[in-house]
């Protein structure tokens, strides 16, 4: 039996394994067993996919009627972002009911190896790692502003609001449902945890990158950076708080920067695939490398957090 001195101190917050979890196993290792059940994991993702298109679907569908009907609203509202937002964060209890439905495993032990969401994790990812992420998109704004448009005063307090209250359920929507459900379950196909890890930051890394629509050098460089660095901090924590915590910081800050400087920024999401990147768009990036490798280093001696034993 591992004794607690195994254990990364990330994990050792009043550790508890939720029913039918293994023990002593990595996060992504949960769904492991001696049946890869390949075909099982498959029909998993291509739920999350149907649902991450079906959720946006249906709440743009909602959003339009309203400001149709309702508001007098036409093209994209700050109402349309909010329905954006929402069919993201939505994955959250979407994911953990297919975990439930596929592996019988209880939802709460999609947030971590210990069963639960640690709440001091956040605290001290962002008193740690908040300042220095906050400053490298801040700088890449600074440096690369965008297009800037005329604002009406109610639709920047709209994006405030929805920025400070969505957009952080939004991230952790996909954290969730990538670095959550799918990590596991591709992480679940191979023999060995360390290939596992391999293959599920791979995958989740390459399928998130390129489901944004984007193949500039830069920005899929950004994309690949920011997914891949969830991906591993996750591996190395043992659950979703840190990525979550980073994803939804490199979110609101760029949201709010960008109706602070006025930028376009209904164009600038619906036309990504069009849009240039440049060197700037790799400083956020270059912050997540140092954070990632600062968490790597942390967790060397004790390797990945694991489902405690008892």
């Amino acid at each position: 039996m591992p004794n607690a001195t195994q254990n990364p101190p990330l994990q050792l917050e009043g550790p508890t394994r939720p029913s039918g979890v293994p023990a002593d196993v990595e996060y992504h290792r949960v769904y492991a067993g001696d049946a890869r059940r390949i075909p099982r994991g498959l029909l998993a993702i291509v739920l999350l996919l149907a649902g991450l298109v079906g959720f946006a679907q249906l709440f743009l569908f909602g959003a339009s009627l309203i400001d149709t009907h309702l508001m007098g609203g036409a093209g994209s509202t700050p109402l349309q972002h909010a329905a954006g937002t929402l069919s993201l964060a939505v994955l959250i209890p979407y994911s953990m009911l297919l975990q439930r439905w596929l592996y019988g495993l209880p939802a709460r032990s999609l947030h971590s190896v210990v069963g639960r969401f640690r709440y001091g994790l956040v605290a001290r990812t962002l008193l740690v790692f908040g300042p220095l992420l906050l400053v490298a998109v801040s700088v890449s704004s600074l440096l690369e502003p965008g297009e800037q448009i005329p604002w009406a005063i109610a639709d920047l307090v709209a994006y405030f609001v929805i920025g400070m209250l969505l957009t952080p359920l939004a991230a952790a929507g996909e954290e969730y449902g990538l670095r959550g459900l799918v990590f596991r379950v591709v992480g679940g196909w191979t023999r060995g945890a360390r290939s596992g890890a391999v293959l599920g930051v791979v995958v989740t890394t390459v399928l998130f990158a390129l489901a944004h629509g984007s193949l500039d050098p830069y920005i899929l460089t950004s994309y690949l950076v920011l997914f891949g660095s969830m991906a591993v901090i996750t591996w190395r924590t043992g659950g979703l708080e840190v990525a979550v915590t980073l994803h939804a910081l490199y979110n609101v800050v760029g949201l709010v920067l960008a109706t602070t400087l006025h930028t376009d920024v209904s164009g600038a999401l619906s036309g990504r695939a069009e849009t240039a990147g440049s060197i700037t768009y790799l400083i956020p990036s270059a912050a997540l490398v140092v954070i990632t490798t600062i968490i790597w280093r942390t967790t060397r001696g004790t390797g990945p957090a694991r489902t405690p034993a008892r």
